[in-house]
């Protein structure tokens, strides 16, 4: 095409983007102003569409089996406005961690911070003296760090950046200005932010020090209360800088190379009795430290200490594409953390969850409003229970996964409302037409489905309806058959509807001596 061509097939469309402009918006709204946005909305939608169309994923895989060169691009969700990963199929990479967190996550950081206090000060009346946070690789590779900003921001103190977009470091802001105290967290990193952003944890870590080492008193510095209470609990003596280093440990996660926080493999194997069981677990599995200069050194006490004096436990969700049901990580390690808190702390523990998915509009909710906002609109939804079922086996599979995970979110927490275990219980085994799906597609998968909801309620974690309980029961019976009949000449052990219970102290050898320690010393304070 010449170049006066093209520009002419440009003014027309210029022409029709005005033309419909004035159809819709009318002579008195439309203004010069206006104009000039539509146009420049109309080459951003333009270039977008290109980039939709230039991306070749199947094309640049093979090119990569071939040995060819795949150009390098950033990796994202579009849908919190990362555009740049557009074109898809190049050979994407996650980010700079020295960048995180950004000034725009910063400011997201500090709504969050100020609704959890918020929240809290409406309904208990005081300050939280220390949350504790599950601070997951997400927060970094999905929203640049909002997370570190609402630690950043509960500790009192402010990111700087270098001229280049690079953190520098942060500056304390002054206790006068801050307007409230200083508060502490107790921070459980998932094993992927452990083992890949270490610069980020090593930033956290320096700040806490900072904060625990400034001149303030206990009202307005939480961290500095806590620490001097593990260290001097006479009020006598002068610590040593390494006790103190080691009194303000405050970032956790399993033992180096590990990637379980424990709790979920105990409650699907049912290896528990009751929560100081999970809590123990949680400190066993999680008790190690991390840090400028620490790597995975054991903490069992140190987390055991800071876990005594949380108020609230927080994680968040950044967008619908993942939910607090999309993995067992969740329950483990957010269910973990509250009952371990309520365990050691002798107190009733808030569970609270951010929504960032809109980052001009934070939202804090209880945890368990969100379990319900998941329950509704995914597990108990007539549409995506029939995407689900187009995948057969596996969706069967699914389905079965995220029950597991309401169960052990319940098992946690003690968090989950009645009616949605009496409405799964309804929706996959008593419905015939869903019964039928798994008994074609899958019928391990519903075997297991109606195993957990029978234990939920043995344990007194569900306080079924009485017909939906005995209909429960009958299908049982009937997905027992289905199972026999499929395993019949096959060697192995079918576990049926019992429920055997593993006890810690009893089952498990050595660990009742591995825990005493603990307690001991928990126990001489």
């Amino acid at each position: 095409m010449k170049v006066s061509d093209d520009l002419m097939v440009q003014q027309d469309a210029s022409d029709r983007l005005e033309e419909s402009a004035r159809k819709v918006l009318g002579e008195r709204l439309l203004h010069r102003g206006a104009i000039s946005k539509l146009h420049d909305l109309r080459a951003r939608v333009l270039d977008l569409a290109r980039r939709v169309d230039e991306s070749d994923e199947i094309g640049a895989l093979l090119n990569g089996f071939s040995g060819g060169y795949v150009e390098s691009g950033p990796s994202g969700l579009i849908t919190r406005g990362r555009d740049d990963v557009l074109p898809t199929g190049r050979n994407f990479y996650s980010l700079d961690p020295q960048r995180v967190p950004t000034k725009a996550a910063w400011r997201v950081g500090q709504r969050l911070a100020e609704a959890v206090i918020a929240k809290h000060l409406d309904e208990e009346g005081r300050y939280p003296e220390n949350v504790a946070i599950y601070w997951m690789c997400t927060d970094i590779m999905w929203a640049d760090g909002e997370g570190m900003s609402q630690i950043f921001a509960l500790l009192g103190v402010e990111p700087t950046w270098k001229p280049n977009g690079r953190l520098q470091g942060f500056q304390i802001t002054p206790s006068s200005d801050l307007g409230r105290p200083r508060i502490d967290v107790t921070i459980r990193v998932s094993g992927i932010t452990r083992d890949n952003f270490q610069v980020c944890m090593d930033v956290v870590d320096d700040a806490v020090q900072a904060v625990a080492a400034l001149d303030e008193s206990p009202e307005d510095n939480y961290v500095r209360k806590h620490v001097f209470e593990r260290l001097l609990p006479s009020g006598g003596g002068n610590p040593s800088d390494a006790d103190l280093r080691r009194a303000a440990r405050r970032i956790f996660c399993a033992k180096p190379g590990v990637y379980q926080a424990g709790v979920q493999l105990a409650v699907y194997a049912s290896a528990w009795k009751e929560e100081k069981d999970l809590a123990e677990i949680f400190i066993k599995w999680n008790g190690y430290a991390y840090g400028r200069g620490v790597w995975g050194e054991e903490s069992f006490l140190e987390l055991a200490q800071s876990l005594q004096s949380v108020d609230v436990t927080f994680n968040k969700v950044v967008t619908d594409e993942s939910d607090l049901f999309a993995c067992c990580c969740h329950f483990g390690t957010h269910g973990g953390l509250t009952a371990a808190a309520r365990h050691f702390s002798g107190k009733e523990v808030k569970g609270y969850y951010g929504d960032t998915r809109d980052p001009q509009h934070v939202e804090m909710r209880d945890l368990a409003d969100e379990i319900r906002r998941i329950a509704r609109t995914k597990l108990l939804n007539p549409k995506w229970i029939e995407g689900m079922k187009r995948h057969g086996y596996k969706g069967a599979g699914d389905i079965s996964k995220r029950i597991g995970r309401v169960y052990g979110y319940a098992a946690s927490t003690r968090e989950v409302d009645d009616w949605i275990f009496d409405d799964i219980a309804r929706t996959f085994v008593v419905d015939q037409e869903n019964r039928e799906f798994f008994e074609e597609n899958n019928p391990w998968a519903m075997e297991e489905i109606a195993r957990r909801l029978l234990e939920a309620n043995e344990r007194g974690l569900w306080d079924a309806d009485p017909d939906v309980l005995d209909e429960l029961r009958s299908r049982y019976l009937e997905i027992e058959g289905w199972i026999e009949d499929r395993i019949d000449g096959i060697e192995g052990d079918f576990q049926g509807g019992a429920v055997d219970v593993i006890q810690l102290e009893d089952d498990i050898e050595g660990w009742g001596q591995q825990m005493a320690a603990i307690r001991e010393a928990l126990d001489a304070e």
